[in-house]
């Protein structure tokens, strides 16, 4: 997994208006912490920090954060936003070791297409987004794929059924479903119920006159 490098600022004054003023700079306030370090408070650049959000790997990128000139190798581990507008508050920077597994969340990705499937008048349910897995920082995938076009109704893909790169684990349930197939829900036209056929005939033209009862008069 690629690496981006980052400067993070030292110092900065604590509490929430000086973080709101950093933020009308274009700075987003946070904290760096882990591998039994102590916190440290930091500012990094809102532009580069954005370009770090945006790759493949998401928030599972691997940031050389720049602190000072001492360099840490770290992660997004948490990110808070505005509820309403979602800019970016807060984030959370968590240092890792090259060395050492760590449990991020991975999304998965279907692969394909379910002919199968959709020849049985059936479709695909994609039930599980994303796995926890373990490993190494350098060894996280940026993405799980799933290949659905050998799937056929009735059938499903379960945990155990995926394909994990050398290094990475995960201890979800194996019998846990990733996809699974439903019948498509078929709308069909409700049947007139008896009497309902002659309600549409048409009715006597004004003036007409009404057949007479009892027959002619003789």
């Amino acid at each position: 997994m690629a690496e981006i490098i980052l400067k993070a600022e030292t110092g900065r004054e604590l509490g929430s208006g000086p973080s709101k003023r950093l933020r009308v700079e274009g700075k987003v306030p946070g904290v760096v912490y882990g591998l039994d370090a102590e916190p440290v408070p930091v500012t990094v650049e809102w532009r580069p920090f954005r370009e770090t959000l945006v790759t493949d790997a998401g928030l599972n990128v691997l940031i050389d954060l720049d602190i000072d000139g001492d360099v840490a190798l770290c992660m997004v581990k948490e990110l808070q936003r505005h509820p309403i507008r979602g800019d970016v508050l807060h984030v959370d920077f968590l240092r890792v070791s090259r060395d050492a597994a760590i449990t991020v969340e991975v999304p998965i990705v279907l692969e394909g297409e379910a002919e199968l499937v959709s020849r049985e008048g059936g479709t695909v349910d994609h039930v599980l987004f994303a796995l926890l897995l373990s490993a190494k920082p350098a060894d996280i995938p940026n993405e799980i794929q799933v290949d659905i076009s050998a799937l056929e109704m009735g059938h499903a893909i379960r945990v155990a059924d995926l394909v994990l790169p050398a290094g990475v684990t995960t201890d979800i349930d194996p019998e846990e479903a990733v996809v699974t197939t439903v019948f498509a829900d078929v709308v069909e036209e409700p049947e007139p119920e008896e009497g309902e056929e002659g309600e549409g005939a048409e009715a006597p033209a004004a003036g007409a006159e009404a057949p007479a009862e009892g027959g002619d008069e003789g």
